[in-house]
């Protein structure tokens, strides 16, 4: 009887075992897929910063503010293989900031319209990151216009 009693125990220390060994596997995957999610998070927001701080340093420069606010409204929106000839002292700005893992483009658009990516530059296999800033306000006039940058990675 006592034999028996220990063979029953047995058999159950095996499933609490197996049970044990089922949720650290899961305790593990589970773990590996938060990194990872996180990981993705973390690039976002790296590229974003990468982005803001390209738009702030344009927003904050008077002569590239001014180049911006000096394109006629009769040619917008200005798409990135215009942007040389447009502005391009904001050209270089831009493209001496972005990251080398990164590929971006740059449009001015007027305020009321929708700056959207070329469908030459799209790429749906890719995230694509976004920013705008709009420029304005300066003493001789008030046309404001839409810079937008456009960012995926290589």
């Amino acid at each position: 009887m006592i034999k028996n009693k220990i063979k029953n125990k047995k058999g159950w220390m095996r499933v609490a075992e197996a049970f044990i060994a089922i949720m650290l596997i899961a305790i593990v995957v589970l773990l590996v897929i938060q990194q990872d999610k996180k990981q993705k998070e973390d690039d976002s927001s790296v590229t974003y910063a990468y982005i803001s701080n390209i738009l702030r340093e344009v927003e904050l420069n008077n002569s590239l503010r001014n180049e911006i606010l000096n394109i006629q409204n009769s040619s917008l929106p200005v798409l990135w293989s215009a942007f040389n000839s447009s502005a391009p002292q904001t050209y270089g700005k831009i493209t001496g900031k972005i990251p080398a893992y990164l590929n971006c483009e740059s449009q001015v658009c007027a305020t009321s319209d929708v700056c959207l990516l070329s469908q030459s530059s799209q790429n749906q296999e890719k995230a694509i990151y976004a920013e705008s800033i709009m420029i304005g306000a300066t003493i001789q006039k008030y046309d404001p216009k839409l810079l937008k940058i456009f960012c995926w990675k290589k």
